[in-house]
């Protein structure tokens, strides 16, 4: 990659501070993902599919459409589909055609996957103070949380 070594004289930052930055931001996150992976409430379901519960939650209608719901994922389309299907099949969530034009699938938790998600969530949230407890304090946790809150919402999530 070739980058421009100086920075800007107005305070934009360069090529390679941005490019610098977006690899720290990146290795830092599969960093913290190797260890948030290893919590033991992710043997009862894999993370992938947890999160699946976990955007459901936070619909505030309860059922949501598949194309919106793969909005906050990082899974294709297809992915997401599949993974609906082995969710409905433990009886975690549950779909129907859309209400609003009937072409779509929109999907809700079952009370059983609410369950699920209560629990493993409860775990997951202990597991990230335990990773990240040692390593920020609570300054620089909030710091950290409004750049990255800046981030995704200049970004339109």
């Amino acid at each position: 990659m070739v980058v421009e070594p100086d920075s800007p004289k107005d305070g934009t930052p360069s090529v390679r501070q941005s490019a610098e930055t977006w690899e720290s931001l990146f290795r830092a996150q599969v960093s913290l993902m190797r260890r948030i992976r290893q919590d033991p409430a992710f043997g009862e379901l894999p993370i992938a599919e947890y999160d699946v519960l976990f955007n459901l939650t936070r619909r505030p209608a309860g059922w949501t459409r598949l194309n919106e719901l793969n909005n906050h994922l990082l899974i294709s389309q297809p992915s997401l589909s599949r993974m609906v299907d082995r969710l409905e099949a433990k009886n975690l969530l549950q779909k129907r055609p859309a209400r609003s034009d009937q072409r779509g699938v929109e999907v809700a938790l079952t009370d059983e996957g609410r369950a699920l998600q209560r629990r493993i969530g409860s775990a997951h949230v202990h597991r990230i103070q335990e990773v990240l407890g040692p390593i920020l304090d609570a300054g620089e946790m909030e710091e950290l949380k409004s750049l990255t809150d800046r981030i995704s919402a200049r970004l339109g999530r």
